[in-house]
């Protein structure tokens, strides 16, 4: 923080308009104007339970809408089986349009209701065993359609190295389709994605906390305690200044504020990967297309609540 230099020189006028600054150049003032601690703890907690409160209005909201949407979604599903009479070509080009918007409409729906319940702590972690390579081939099968009409790329092979371990399946398998739909997004017709398991030697040591030598040979470090999962496509790319903003609430790059959707696929996938005792990172350079990664340990952390805390 920069210092106020001491000669500073007010005009007469300039002294007049701060009757608080006497003329042997010291501010007056009183202990009233210093804020009470007690005073700021009070305000931060009303504060808080106000961001609950909107957040949870917000959230029923969105629950309300579900209902009504499913109903329409289900209609135009009944219109396009033509059960209630043959269609055209231009009623089934409509009802597609109206099924898209549909789904995307309900996707918006359910990324909100998860960041609600993310937010406000309510989401709990199942852990149990099984194996990482069924979690991402499912994901795989589930959004290769997509990646063909678009005529995308989408790489993945098992990994027989990838022991099974305690992990919260339905959790890993929203992370993995948040990271495979932001490729999907913004990376061009005729590109490639490629999705990646590997095992992974996580050392958890910062530079406050050295290890002696002896030390990581008795906690035996040579093994994989952890599993990098990473995301590649051919996209157009993240500047060096956006990687840690890119997992923020809301958060849009410039370049991509007329994309559709609500900033929140990566700040979600941040959060679920902070809950199951990981990080998640991105690599990458304008031009050069992204590789989101993250780790997840084979050994659950000890407190399975949603966390909140940011990769920075």
């Amino acid at each position: 923080m920069m210092a106020t230099a001491k000669n500073t020189c007010l005009s007469e006028s300039a002294r007049a308009s701060n009757p608080r600054e006497t003329d042997s150049g010291q501010t007056s003032g009183s202990d009233s104007d210093v804020p009470n601690p007690a005073d700021l703890v009070q305000e931060y907690t009303e504060l808080r339970e106000r961001f609950q409160r909107t957040t949870n209005a917000l959230a029923s909201a969105a629950h309300d809408l579900k209902t009504p949407l499913s109903i329409l979604n289900g209609y135009v599903e009944l219109l396009q089986s033509e059960k209630l009479g043959p269609l055209s070509d231009r009623q089934r080009d409509v009802l597609r349009d109206m099924q898209t918007s549909g789904t995307r409409l309900q996707q918006f729906i359910q990324d909100f209701l998860t960041y609600s319940v993310l937010e406000t702590g309510g989401l709990k972690m199942q852990f149990e065993t099984e194996d990482v390579n069924q979690c991402l081939s499912e994901v795989c099968r589930l959004w290769s359609n997509r990646f063909q009409q678009r005529t995308l790329a989408l790489y993945f092979l098992a990994n027989d190295k990838l022991p099974v371990f305690p992990f919260d399946s339905p959790k890993l398998e929203r992370v993995i389709s948040n990271l495979l739909e932001n490729s999907f997004k913004f990376t061009q017709p005729g590109g490639t994605v490629w999705l990646h398991a590997e095992p992974h030697m996580w050392d958890r040591r910062t530079g406050s906390q050295p290890v002696a030598s002896e030390e990581r040979r008795r906690q035996n470090l040579a093994h994989p305690n952890s599993v990098k999962v990473s995301v590649s496509d051919t996209g157009p790319g993240i500047s060096p200044e956006f990687h840690l903003e890119v997992f923020d609430d809301f958060f849009r790059l410039p370049s991509n504020e007329s994309q559709e959707g609500m900033g929140l696929g990566l700040a979600i996938a941040r959060r679920l990967v902070n809950a199951m005792g990981g990080k998640i990172w991105v690599e990458s350079d304008p031009g050069a297309g992204c590789k989101f990664s993250f780790l997840v340990p084979f050994q659950p952390p000890a407190a399975a609540a949603a966390g909140k805390g940011k990769n920075r």
